[in-house]
């Protein structure tokens, strides 16, 4: 029986298995089958171990694969249904549920969801009398949650307003919205966690009973415990330690969520005396996608040693493609996928921000070829982006009221439900348009609101039928668009203004506003081809965690982009760029290619971009550079100048700038005047400079 359940494994997952008591870190690199060691190790202390189902807990980050977890334990060992396989926040929830009056909970408590916490800190704000936004105050509650420390010991980092409050004024918000939910039985998301540790710390016959429950504990994905599942984990492990982690530091990538790094890191050091046990032998990818990552991540400093060894041989290189542009790339990537041919749900292609997808979008779209957005909506479908393209349908159709009530009050401008409802029924007794009785704003008791709403359409209207950027550049200004971003969505308003930014660029491509809605209508319904099979998966590189596909495209790989403009200034945020650029190598099964673009709007402005520091760091050899119109290239030529070529004064020639003379040169990068161009940075790596 031994012998059934370890011979499908290799040496490193069988001593894994086989460990039996204190604590063990499993430190599983990407595609190493760490899934399989934990199903199985669960399997063999029931089995050989004599441990009972009902001691065992397996705790993972996500429902889904704790469905899957459970689905293979009872396909191999009987009585396997009775172990504990659960998220975080379901096992906390689980303990309230039987104990939670002994923290004050009353039975049957709810828990609210993120709409449900916005609505109560409406009414909480307004039951004080603050006319602030709730969106920024719940982020600052969530934050504070996930770190285990009270609200208040956030604010000495903000500034003495925020959201424009005073720090006193919060801490009112804060208190009254925790006695808000007591009051109505009720916690929301980030409360589950808290209590259920403050339950196991304060009452140590709970604990004890919880221990029973969980003698034998397995943590998935450790690296992305954040302090208050790192707490909850070790007060359940105690004395005895009988915990299993498993995870890759080099795949810590949700900081951004509170996840701790350091959680990993210093697992030994938490509890002495651990074994480590490293999975070392990758199953997913080809020979030469596994050089090429590994190549990338022994950069970092913050890691715990290990290499990726091939199972698989061999394979198609890495290949890197220099667009022109962001267009040009995302015509490569469209016509590359075309020249693969289905089945296309095969293939996914990554990038670091929301906005990116838009040209891919279209560019697939345009050859008929289908694509979803996972982890999220299509472009043209993303709230930030319906609203505006809302403004621009009414200034077309006042008639369109769909659109009209979508932005009444979209940023908030004091019309309320209450408006919209007298408004809609003097609109059915007058028999008028939504927009016409808008117009009759003296008959409502608050109507100054309307008639700023009013104003701004007709002023709309007048520039509907120009050019569709400069409508909805006098849009965002009118209505201070940015600023309401800002306020409302504070964890992800950078991704939101950067979609902004790419309805901008896809709008000066328009001839005029009726024909880019009309181009957005299209894009946005595109059919799938007939005859294919599935669509190209499109993803952000922090959702495509825990994937694999054989083919993967990963674009943008650029200074600013990957690493992220944001994350230069600290070598922690450094590095987890490198291990989210990590992540997505590690998601190819037989074909990566990587591509970035010589130039990119910022900001609604024509930026020369470099590539990335990522790419720089590889050495020579591990990937080739590739055009599908000519045979694949070691990158660099040898004909390319090396560091410290030049000096300043030479003479040189551009493929596509032209002759030029360079006027700075530091290290790898040279700054080059070329006539009727202007002034270019560029790196002597990838910019194919030659003498002239």
């Amino acid at each position: 029986m031994d012998e059934a359940l370890l011979s499908s494994l290799n040496e490193a997952q069988r001593q894994a298995v086989l460990h039996f008591q204190g604590p063990a870190l499993v430190v599983a690199g990407a595609g190493s089958g760490k899934t399989r060691t934990v199903v199985h190790r669960v399997a063999y202390l029931i089995a050989h171990r004599g441990v009972y189902p009902t001691e065992i807990l397996a705790v993972t980050f996500t429902n889904k694969a704790a469905e899957e977890m459970r689905e293979r334990l009872k396909g191999m060992v009987r009585g396997a249904g009775e172990v504990w396989v659960s998220t975080f926040h379901a096992a906390a929830l689980r303990i309230l549920r039987v104990y939670g009056e002994r923290v004050g909970l009353k039975p049957g408590f709810v828990v609210y969801d993120e709409d449900d916490q916005t609505a109560l800190l409406k009414e909480v704000l307004k039951e004080l009398g603050l006319s602030a936004k709730p969106g920024p105050i719940k982020a600052l509650l969530d934050r504070a949650k996930n770190r285990g420390e009270p609200p208040e010991a956030l604010l000495a980092e903000l500034p003495e307003y925020y959201a424009g409050l005073s720090r006193r004024r919060l801490l009112d918000v804060f208190f009254r919205y925790q006695e808000a939910l007591k009051a109505q039985g009720a916690l929301d998301f980030g409360d589950i966690l808290l209590y259920a540790l403050r339950l196991l710390e304060e009452d140590q016959e709970v604990l004890a009973r919880v221990r029973k429950r969980a003698r034998f504990i397995h943590v998935d994905e450790y690296q992305d415990t954040n302090p208050v599942q790192y707490r909850f984990t070790k007060l359940l492990a105690g004395e005895e330690a009988n915990l299993m982690a498993v995870g890759d530091p080099d795949q810590g990538i949700y900081s951004f969520r509170a996840a701790d790094i350091k959680n990993i890191l210093q697992f030994t050091a938490d509890f002495p005396g651990a074994k480590v046990y490293r999975l070392e032998e990758n199953y997913r990818s080809t020979e030469a996608i596994l050089r090429f990552a590994n190549a990338v991540i022994v950069k970092n400093a913050l890691r715990l040693e290990k290499t990726l060894r091939p199972v698989k041989r061999g394979g198609e290189p890495v290949r890197l493609f220099r667009a022109k542009d962001a267009r040009e790339e995302a015509r490569f990537v469209a016509e590359e996928i075309l020249r693969l041919g289905p089945p296309f749900d095969r293939i996914a292609v990554l990038y670091r921000t929301n906005a990116q997808s838009r040209l891919l979008e279209q560019a697939l779209a345009g050859r008929g070829v289908g694509a979803r957005v996972v982890g999220g909506v299509g472009f043209f479908e993303r709230a930030e982006v319906k609203d505006l393209l809302a403004y621009a349908r009414l200034a077309l159709n006042p008639l369109d009221s769909v659109s009209l009530k979508r932005i009444l009050n979209t940023p908030p401008r004091g019309i309320g439900p209450a408006t919209v409802e007298k408004v809609a029924r003097l609109a059915q007794e007058k028999g008028l348009p939504l927009f016409e009785a808008l117009k009759r704003a003296e008959l409502l008791p608050r109507p100054e609101p309307v008639r700023h709403f009013v104003a701004l359409m007709e002023e709309l209207m007048d520039l509907a039928f120009g050019p569709a950027e400069a409508f909805f550049r006098h849009l965002l200004q009118a209505t201070d668009y940015p600023a309401y971003l800002r306020e409302a969505y504070p964890e992800d308003h950078e991704d939101r203004l950067e979609n902004v930014e790419e309805l901008l660029r896809a709008a000066k491509e328009a001839e005029s506003l009726l024909d880019f809605l009309d181009k957005v209508a299209l894009t946005a319904r595109a059919e799938e081809p007939a005859g294919a099979e599935g669509k190209v998966f499109l993803m952000t590189l922090h959702n495509a965690k825990g994937l694999e596909f054989p083919v993967v495209f990963l674009v943008g790989v650029e200074e600013g982009l990957l690493p992220h403009r944001n994350s230069l200034n600290t070598l922690e945020a450094l590095e987890e760029e490198r291990r989210l650029f990590y992540v997505g190598v590690t998601r190819a099964q037989e074909r990566l290619y990587l591509s970035y673009a010589e130039e990119r709007e910022v900001y609604g402005r024509l930026e020369a971009t470099r590539p990335s520091r990522f790419l720089e760091e590889v050495e020579e050899g591990l990937y080739q550079e590739y055009d599908p119109y000519r045979s694949p290239r070691p990158v660099p030529p040898s004909h390319r100048p090396k560091p410290g070529a030049f000096k300043g004064g030479e003479k040189v020639v551009h493929p596509r700038f032209g002759p030029g003379t360079v006027v700075a040169a530091s290290g790898d990068e040279v700054t080059v005047h070329f006539e009727g161009v202007g002034l270019k940075r560029l790196s002597l790596k990838y910019a194919d400079l030659r003498p002239a």
